[in-house]
């Protein structure tokens, strides 16, 4: 299935089930241009540590979050 087609076929049931998950602390896969990125609440600590051990990845090495404001810039600075 391409990437098109997934993003297309989230109905709103699959939609909230994936908000409900990001609030609660999961963990949700998307597809990027390339690979597949892990998303979550970059305001839960757990959620963020929880995407550190699935990724594999070392503590040092930053995540990137994504922000739909300047004012959201504010809430992570």
């Amino acid at each position: 299935m391409l990437k098109d087609e997934i993003v297309n076929n989230i109905d709103d049931n699959n939609l909230k089930t994936i908000v409900s998950t990001i609030r609660n602390g999961g963990l949700v896969v998307f597809p990027t241009e390339t690979v597949y990125g892990i998303g979550a609440d970059t305001f839960n600590v757990q959620a963020v540590k929880n995407i550190f051990v699935a990724k594999g990845r070392a503590s040092d090495n930053p995540l990137i979050a994504h922000i739909s404001s300047i004012d959201m810039l504010s809430r992570l600075t």
